[in-house]
């Protein structure tokens, strides 16, 4: 399939190598490819420089979010939440017509510090903030309670039996999604209902956060047993 992946940080380049090892056909999508391409510090997550970790993954291709989101049959936020509506519209909202669009991000508060709050919660969600602003859209919220290393390949923890969450208004949408969350590896995949629902999964993050504090890692994710 091809997959354009909106976001050059630590999520973006995890998932999109490892949707590329699978087969697909990834671009991964910037604002400004040449001042990406350009940097030569870390970033704030202490990542390498993208053209570090490019040289490592060539077969990941670099373009703006317009042409990833033109390139992709599915396409993928994986931009902080803050500025997510502002990157998708950069991407265009013709461009993503009709496809069905997987947001991962998270709507995470740091202007008060760490642990960061959520700046949208109980009435609403990102994952609706994103369908709302785009309409002809797909949106499918899944992926976004664990760490990007297990969103990639869940078998990095002891059985990789996890479970991955999706929420969305079209049936196809999260069929597609839940077929690629499959060729990941995630085996157990629920379907909490429409969009509204991402309201749930988004504010499990601040219990995520501080288990992650707790354990000392960000290697665990959920498991629903029934």
């Amino acid at each position: 399939m091809k997959i354009g992946v909106l976001g050059t940080g630590t999520v973006g380049r995890t998932v999109g190598s490892r949707l590329a090892e699978r087969g697909h056909e990834v671009i991964l999508g910037t604002r400004d490819v040449s001042r990406t391409l350009a940097r030569t510090e870390p970033d704030a997550m202490g990542n390498p420089p993208f053209s570090t970790w490019h040289e490592q993954h060539p077969q990941v291709t670099l373009g703006s979010f317009t042409e990833a989101a033109a390139h992709g049959e599915m396409v993928i936020n994986a931009t902080g939440g803050g500025g997510s509506i502002e990157a998708l519209t950069v991407a265009g909202a013709d461009t993503m017509a009709g496809k069905a669009l997987l947001d991962i991000a998270n709507p995470l508060d740091f202007s008060h510090g760490v642990p960061p709050t959520l700046f949208v919660k109980d009435t609403d969600s990102l994952g609706e903030q994103i369908q709302r602003a785009f309409p002809d859209v797909r949106v499918v919220k899944a992926l976004n309670t664990m760490t990007a290393a297990l969103m990639a390949d869940p078998a990095q923890t002891a059985g990789g039996e996890h479970t991955t969450f999706v929420s969305g208004n079209d049936e196809d949408a999260k069929k597609a999604v839940t077929a690629l969350l499959e060729d990941l590896g995630h085996a157990d995949v629920i379907d909490l209902g429409d969009i509204t629902t991402a309201r749930g999964s988004e504010m499990l993050l601040p219990i995520w956060l501080r288990l992650w504090g707790a354990l000392g890692t960000p290697m665990f994710n959920f498991k629903i047993v029934r």
